[in-house]
């Protein structure tokens, strides 16, 4: 009777502990950088933490669409893509920092281009307006004196962009892409040259953010997520090759080649986001605003003081 009665408990405790768990449905790309929120999720961190997370692959230039409908109420993306959001009214914010990109984002060309001021009239594939790659070219456009508007550009995603310049599409003269599909065009040379990343221009970081009514529905939810990915982090410093394993398989990858893609980014921990949202991640928000103005991207900033809330990671 008393193992009957402690079994019972045991199952009205565990019931109970499911029950409060918090759902949350988050919007991710198979990014490199994002791959540690996977870690979190295979691996029992979030679970561990009280949360039921559900993870959904939505490409950058939808995921705005998916938080304003509700099917998700987190995401991940760059810091200046929350700006584009927030100034079309897609309401968001930033509570930790994902990654910082050491080379995993670049343009490739074909061996005709020299230069990127060669590009000038030339096609470029990249995503649409409003996403990473597309501002990853606004910004190297401008560093060397051109802007999209002295190129043309065609909408392709990271991996069609790269796929069309290791197949040698004729007509496209450039393309933004980034890791793990960057990788693939390292291992094909003959088929163009990576003539910039972000190790010569470091303007790729992402950020974790949900709707203030997540945030202010669920505060220590919020605060899981935050510990959660610091976690995940941790278990990559502590056990790689299991974490290279678990997040290599999330995007149909090895073990050895999710972490040769990784090698070119870093991904940061609780001591690096509170350095970046000291005063980094002002500064560049405010230059990025300018430049998305600039470009055409959007047409008024939005209150860059609402756009990240840092209680999460202290």
């Amino acid at each position: 009777m008393k193992k009957l009665l402690a079994l019972s408990l045991a199952l009205l405790a565990c019931g109970i502990a499911q029950a409060q768990e918090t759902k949350v449905a988050v919007g991710i790309s198979g990014w490199t950088g994002f791959a540690p929120l996977t870690l979190a999720k295979e691996a029992g961190i979030f679970k561990k933490n009280g949360l039921d997370v559900s993870i959904k692959k939505i490409p950058q230039k939808d995921r705005h669409l998916a938080i304003a409908s509700g099917d998700v109420q987190c995401a991940a993306t760059t810091v200046e893509t929350w700006i584009v959001w927030n100034a079309n009214g897609v309401a968001t914010t930033q509570i930790f920092q994902l990654d910082k990109s050491y080379g995993a984002d670049g343009m490739v060309v074909k061996p005709n281009i020299a230069k990127i001021s060669d590009l000038k009239g030339k096609t470029v594939a990249a995503s649409a307006p409003g996403t990473a790659p597309y501002f990853t070219l606004a910004w190297m456009l401008k560093k060397n004196g051109l802007s999209v508007k002295d190129v043309k550009v065609v909408n392709l995603e990271p991996q069609a962009a790269a796929n069309a310049m290791i197949a040698g599409t004729d007509g496209i003269d450039a393309a933004m892409t980034y890791e793990p599909y960057l990788s693939a065009v390292r291992a094909k040379p003959e088929a163009g040259k990576i003539i910039a990343t972000t190790l010569d221009y470091p303007m790729v970081m992402d950020t974790f953010g949900c709707t203030p009514k997540f945030l202010g529905e669920n505060p220590k939810a919020a605060k899981a997520l935050a510990d959660s990915y610091f976690e995940a982090v941790d278990m990559i410093r502590r056990d790689p090759k299991k974490s290279f394993e678990i997040m290599g398989t999330d995007v149909k990858q090895s073990a050895e080649a999710f972490e040769k893609s990784a090698a070119y980014l870093r991904w940061q921990d609780r001591e690096a986001n509170l350095k970046f949202f000291s005063a980094e991640h002002a500064a560049f928000s405010k230059e990025a605003a300018e430049l998305l103005m600039e470009a055409g991207i959007i047409k008024q900033q939005p209150d860059m003081g609402k756009l990240a809330d840092t209680r999460f990671i202290k």
